[in-house]
């Protein structure tokens, strides 16, 4: 199979049924070129409610759907909708990134910096299917594009601070040029922390890191109502511990590259039409030659490389919009492993973790939104992709699966639709979807992937069956003058939902491995998640906000899935007047009472943490200079979350500063 596999027609129906617009719609919609574009369902300034310099990480764990997975201070894994990677759509600019580490120590997300975004697009559940096919939904981290022609033609900000626990040292910076012509975004960053303690005070070995980050894209207007757009992101990352893990990370590297073409139509049915092709490569190597107590040594490197193409039509014919992308990708995922004697000039043992798996990806999707009335709409729309799957060793399948074919091919189809009606001063939506998912590269090819949560070594299965999901979700708000109140929620029955088994054959590679595990899929398991968040102006300057989730999570005999977050709450005061600001907050979760054995989770016990932070704005003629100053965890709480790998404490007090300026 060389080539893509491509998907065409899906809906076409409704592009069929669409007619032109008026020329003045489409001089505004020229606007799009002017401006950032703001969609989705969690955009705002890339910062929290309590810092103005956070980094990646950090500003997604502030939407109450993301949770992460920490096996350390550096490159924590998402969780949507309580769903790891293999189960989200993880994008940066509609673009396919895969990580190169069979213990997801390198999540995409671990290579971009806070200060080149310009938001996050979060899509639960089938929504999400745009990108492609997906369970939990998916992220799409979006990257700033200046504008064509700018009052000014140069702006930027630089942004440094300090963090006194891990004495983290960081530097942000970005600049931008615009003309009428030409756009030119250049950023680079720079952080380096030591070890942090936790809140008895005691060093947690392992968890420093230095990581460095840089980007650049350059644009050209080839006409008055198209432009060209190319992007380059390189990223380091070296020494990094992972106190939860039995070997850190001595070097990653990733260069992600894009060239995008953009036009907008005055007249007919397309608004606008854009396309992307990409390029990117990641390498990471993983070894224990800072783990003096492991016994036999070994190193895990692993690369990753994929190329690809987004290409994206917007309709719109008065008050019916669609949009349709094709999506088409091929990613090669290499990983090894490599015993030593504690005498490292012999090698002793050699292995394919991930046995060179090759997999191609291409399928069409569309969204399609219509109004019945001022007050109600209805968004509907699919996908339909197809995913195959090469491996170029197949015999490490065979070992466990004699009759494992090298090769495999999947139709991914999605499904959803959404109503909304506006009650002022409410807002209701109720939604379903139905999707498939094929298994990720360690759950198809997997070989001896040693999981140090539960100390098993796993074993992937390329014949394992798609999983299909079936979800269910509704929302409610109510938004007034001084209050808005949100309440929201969604149910996830996943057929074949993919586990990993104890095996009765093989025996553990690791020496620390208590026995064999391969992936296998249960007949079902079930997902629920609630929210309820509420804004509220208690007087002119004194503004609370707060929020409380719940998930819950079981298979098909009842038992408990792992790394379900347990009932969690926020509460926070926001005090401002003139260009000063005062914030406080507290959260924290409830006991964990629905653990896991049988996954390796213990039961972790309740935890509240106080932060607070302070900032005050100057003017300085065109310029403007932000300064800074916080606590994390106040009262030096040594606690542990169930998210927590390994049960590794989180960091104890923690000051830091933060000084920015924008010009």
């Amino acid at each position: 199979m060389n080539k893509y596999p491509l998907v065409c027609g899906l809906f076409l129906w409704s592009i069929y049924s669409a007619g032109p617009l008026s020329a003045q719609s489409r001089l505004d919609s020229l606007q799009r070129l002017k401006e950032v574009t703001v969609t989705g369902k969690f955009n705002r300034k890339i910062q929290t409610d309590l810092k103005m310099a956070v980094s990646v990480d950090e500003f997604l764990a502030s939407s109450q759907q993301i949770s992460f997975i920490k096996r350390g201070a550096y490159a924590w894994e998402p969780l949507l909708n309580n769903m790891g990677a293999e189960r989200t759509n993880l994008t940066i600019d509609g673009m396919h990134i895969f990580g190169a580490c069979t213990d997801k120590m390198d999540p995409i997300t671990s290579y971009v910096e806070s200060n080149t975004l310009s938001n996050v697009e979060i899509t639960s559940g089938q929504e999400g299917a745009l990108h492609g096919s997906t369970v939990a939904g998916s992220i799409d981290l979006q990257r700033k594009a200046t504008p064509f022609g700018m009052d000014k033609k140069w702006s930027g900000a630089y942004q440094t601070g300090l963090e006194m626990n891990n004495k983290q040292f960081f530097n942000l910076a970005n600049v931008a040029y615009s003309d009428e012509k030409w756009v030119i975004d250049a950023s680079g960053a720079f952080r380096k922390a030591e070890n942090y303690h936790d809140g008895n005070g005691q060093e947690v070995n392992h968890s420093q890191y230095t990581k460095f980050n840089s980007s650049l894209g350059v644009a050209y207007k080839t006409g008055s109502l198209s432009s060209l757009r190319v992007d380059a992101i390189f990223d380091q990352a070296r020494d990094v511990g992972f106190p939860a893990l039995p070997m850190d990370l001595w070097l990653s590297r990733a260069l992600i590259t894009s060239a995008a073409y953009k036009q907008l139509f005055l007249d007919g049915l397309v608004t606008s039409w854009d396309t992307k092709v990409y390029y990117n490569a990641i390498e990471h190597y993983m070894d224990d030659t800072t783990r003096p107590e492991n016994l036999v040594h070994m190193d895990m490197p692993g690369w990753s490389s994929t190329y690809g193409l987004v290409s994206r039509l917007d309709l719109q014919k008065g008050d019916y919009r669609a949009e349709i992308q094709l999506n088409a990708y091929e990613n090669v995922s290499i990983a090894e492993m490599r015993m030593y004697p504690q005498d490292r000039s012999e090698r002793s043992m050699f292995a394919y973790s991930w046995p060179w798996v090759t997999s191609r990806y291409g399928g069409v999707s569309v969204n399609n939104s219509l109004a019945l009335s001022a007050s109600s709409e209805i968004g509907f729309g699919g996908s339909l992709g197809t995913h195959y799957n090469r491996v170029k060793y197949p015999e490490f399948n065979r070992i466990f699966h004699p009759d494992a074919s090298a090769s495999k091919t999947r139709l991914l189809p999605s499904l959803h639709a959404t109503y909304r009606v506006h009650l002022a001063p409410f807002n209701f939506t109720i939604g379903s979807g139905y999707g498939h998912r094929a298994p990720s590269v360690s759950e198809g090819y997997g070989y001896y992937i040693y999981n140090s949560f539960d100390r098993y070594d796993y074993i992937g299965n390329p014949d394992l069956k798609n999983e299909v999901s079936y979800e269910w979700n509704a929302s409610a708000e109510f938004k007034s003058d001084r209050l808005v109140l949100q309440a929201s929620a969604n149910y996830f029955h996943i057929e074949n939902y993919i586990v990993g088994k104890i095996l009765d054959m093989g025996s553990p590679m690791n020496y620390q491995s208590v026995g064999v595990k391969g992936y296998t899929s249960l007949d079902y398991a079930r997902l629920f998640n609630v929210s309820i968040h509420a804004d509220y102006d208690l007087l002119p300057h004194l503004h609370w906000s707060g929020a409380l989730t719940y998930a819950r999570a079981r298979d098909q005999d009842g038992g408990n899935l792992p790394f379900i977050r347990p009932l969690s709450y926020q509460t926070g005061l926001h005090w401002m007047h003139g260009r000063f600001g005062i914030r406080s907050s507290v959260s924290g979760d409830l006991r964990q009472v629905d653990y896991s054995v049988a996954y390796g989770e213990d039961q972790t016990p309740a935890y509240a943490i106080w932060n607070a932070s302070a900032d005050y704005a100057f003017p300085l003629g065109n310029q403007r200079l932000d300064v800074q100053i916080g606590v994390e965890n106040i009262l030096n709480r040594y606690y542990s979350t169930y998210a927590d790998w390994g049960n590794i404490p989180r960091m104890g007090r923690n000051i830091f500063t933060s000084l920015k300026l924008s010009f």
